[in-house]
């Protein structure tokens, strides 16, 4: 959909990426250590002084007491982090539970590890669970459930409680959680984000994965972790050296200075998306769309249904090339398409002044 935004000129709703600067301190810390000749190799699991900035940070937000020794792994992104963590953790015939919608990657992950994935619904408005058809989800052969949250693409935040019947059933199955928390400090409405990590008897069957990307407007840089028990950090650092050997060294000597931002920074960053959300369901709303309303991350759901504007694939098409707006299909998020063909998602991260360009382009819609 980038591409095609490009191509036809269109506002670019769809991929997730600010299209604003990133901290001025942090791109000033990257670029005082590219001068300082940061700029070869680090080890391959990561720099020292990153891993203890990481860990301390952990421990600032959530009390975690990490050992950057033999819990951390810097990798290529979170999106190496979670196919590294797949490839070191699951084996042929192992089953995975992932809830759908879910983030594109999860699916090939599995595949690339030779895992089944065993899906379980998350049904609108908000985006909730059931129970009962996430406990028919897990088997013997269960070994781990990925949770994203915040969610992408619904903006669901899963609650306390939810979390502690997702750990529940991992202990009853004897499964890991593997849990993307890329979207962690972008929360709405006074939601919390919880670590499923920081439940009791969780700490040693959950693999934590982020990333500077999202919180720090830094998508292109690719510097993400992974934190697990020793044991499996351990397995997952040999596959992650096998996969990049490592991530940028004066990035990450950059990452230190943002993960020890004031609590404002962290703060400031919700304030301002939970604003473009704001906008952005105004405009959606003012054409017709029927809106999830997302308690985190910076995307928002849209039902076409009422619109008469076909499927989603159809409609994107339709807005990218003649109303010049570009969004991603529902069926994106979905292992069987028919399931999001009444959905197409937007994307909030961007300047107020791209999101107005954007309404401007969807009044003509009305017309």
């Amino acid at each position: 959909m980038t591409r095609l935004a490009l191509h036809h000129g269109a506002v670019n709703l769809a991929q997730g990426f600010p299209d604003f600067p990133a901290p001025p301190e942090v791109k000033r810390a990257a670029c005082e250590a590219i001068e300082a000749d940061i700029n070869q190799y680090s080890i391959t699991w990561g720099a020292k002084p990153f891993r203890d900035a990481i860990a301390k940070y952990y421990d600032r937000f959530y009390g975690l007491g990490l050992d950057p020794e033999r819990e951390l792994a810097v990798c290529c992104g979170a999106t190496e982090g979670m196919v590294a963590t797949m490839l070191a953790l699951l084996n042929p015939g192992d089953e995975i539970v992932v809830f759908e919608p879910f983030y594109e990657n999860y699916w090939p992950d599995s595949q690339l590890s030779g895992a089944t994935v065993r899906y379980v619904p998350l049904r609108p408005p908000r985006w909730t669970f059931d129970p009962d058809e996430l406990r028919a989800a897990f088997t013997p052969r269960t070994r781990a459930i990925v949770l994203n949250s915040p969610n992408n693409p619904t903006g669901r935040v899963f609650s306390v409680e939810e979390l502690q019947v997702i750990a529940g059933l991992c202990h009853e199955f004897d499964a890991l959680a593997i849990t993307d928390e890329i979207y962690e400090h972008i929360v709405f409405d006074g939601t919390r984000h919880v670590p499923i990590m920081t439940l009791p008897g969780m700490r040693e069957r959950s693999v934590l994965v982020n990333s500077l990307s999202k919180t720090f407007s830094v998508t292109g840089w690719r510097v993400g972790w992974v934190i697990a028990p020793p044991d499996l950090t351990s397995s997952i650092r040999k596959v992650h050296d096998f996969l990049t050997v490592g991530a940028a060294a004066p990035l990450q000597q950059a990452g230190i200075h943002a993960l020890a931002l004031p609590d404002s920074y962290f703060l400031n960053v919700a304030a301002a998306y939970e604003r473009k959300r704001n906008l952005l369901l105004d405009i959606l709303g003012r054409q017709g769309f029927i809106c999830s309303v997302p308690q985190g991350a910076y995307y928002v759901m849209a039902n076409i249904a009422g619109l008469n504007a076909g499927n989603d694939v159809d409609f994107c098409r339709y807005l990218v090339e003649e109303i010049g707006v570009a969004a991603v299909p529902g069926s994106s998020f979905f292992s069987d398409p028919g399931l999001g063909k009444d959905w197409v998602r937007f994307c909030f991260a961007k300047k107020p002044e791209t999101l107005e360009a954007a309404a401007e382009r969807l009044a003509r819609l009305s017309h």
